[in-house]
């Protein structure tokens, strides 16, 4: 049997299909990601926007058709954008049409539920010990604390790399007290989240775009190599140093940097800051970044619904 999961955030839609075999393992057919930002203007009111409601129709038509030519069953989620918008009935009505099928607009909840399952499956060793798991998204960001495999705590923050790019970068490049402001908003977040102590030797998963990106950038990687990227350990230095060079370059200087798609460069800062403040609350020298976001939890998700006897 094949299985197409598409997760259709606030800056990104990605299509994973896979094989499901008999043994309930999974064999990768095709993966896709569009930058279609369907949540711009999430950081001024949360309305969609007619053109990035284009622009993710057009993309789930192309990722349908490919879901089609494998025969593959469709299931699609919808997070932050869709969660806060007013109009998202503008959205979610044609795009279940063109799917054949309503998307599921999950919580926050769900949503870290799904990225520390995606985690778990591709980092089993990493379960054993203090782990925190992060997901920076375009409108929130995901953080799930587990020791041994158990989850202790797990939130989802209104931080994103297009909702505080919005909120406060209004120059190119972008002011000292605009940094400032995104620092001080991630800070205040993070007031409340309870790390694992540094006696802990806790590790560290970063999860999607603006963590993938980071480790390309850092690699500078002409060509997106997912097999590079997937596991790579991102030091604290080498995040400072993308940071550095990303807080005094223009919008037109961060297109042209190397192993970073031109499309992310108006918001890649403010998921850089996001990210560099919760591995410094965390306690951590080192991200290890995953390529393998939601749409991987909810496809191991499905395949041990259709697997497991029993399961609804």
């Amino acid at each position: 049997m094949n299985l197409a999961t598409i997760d259709i955030g606030t800056n990104t839609t990605l299509l994973l299909v896979a094989r499901l075999s008999p043994d309930g393992s999974l064999e990768l057919i095709e993966e896709r990601a569009e930058i279609t930002r369907l949540g711009r203007g999430i950081g001024a009111g949360g309305a969609l926007g007619p053109e990035g409601i284009a622009r993710t129709l057009a993309a789930l038509r192309e990722f349908a058709t490919a879901a089609r030519r494998h025969q593959a069953k469709i299931a699609a989620i919808g997070t932050e954008a869709l969660r806060r918008a007013p109009n998202s009935a503008a959205f979610l009505d044609p795009a279940a049409e063109i799917l054949g099928s309503p998307i599921e607009v999950i919580d926050g909840a769900r949503e870290a539920a799904l990225t520390f399952q995606a985690v778990a499956d591709a980092f089993p060793a990493a379960l054993r010990g203090a782990l925190t798991v992060v997901d920076i998204g375009g409108g929130s960001t995901e953080i799930v604390i587990a020791s041994g495999g158990t989850v202790s705590f797990n939130v989802s923050l209104a931080l994103g790399s297009v909702r505080l790019t919005e909120r406060y970068i209004h120059h190119d490049p972008p002011r000292p007290d605009e940094i400032g402001g995104i620092i001080a908003a991630v800070d205040a977040a993070l007031a409340e989240v309870p790390f694992p102590g540094p006696g802990t030797r806790p590790a560290q998963v970063g999860v999607a775009g603006t963590v993938t990106s980071l480790a390309a950038m850092a690699e500078a990687m002409v060509s997106y190599d997912s097999a590079r990227v997937h596991g790579y350990r991102l030091s604290q230095e080498a995040l400072a140093e993308q940071i550095a060079r990303l807080r005094v370059g223009t919008q037109a200087e961060r297109e042209r940097i190397i192993g970073l798609d031109p499309r992310r460069a108006d918001v890649i800062l403010a998921g850089a800051l996001i990210l560099q403040r919760i591995a410094a609350a965390a306690g951590v020298t080192e991200i290890q970044v995953s390529d393998r976001g939601i749409r991987w939890g909810l496809m191991h998700e499905l395949a041990a619904k259709i697997t497991v006897p029993g399961l609804a």
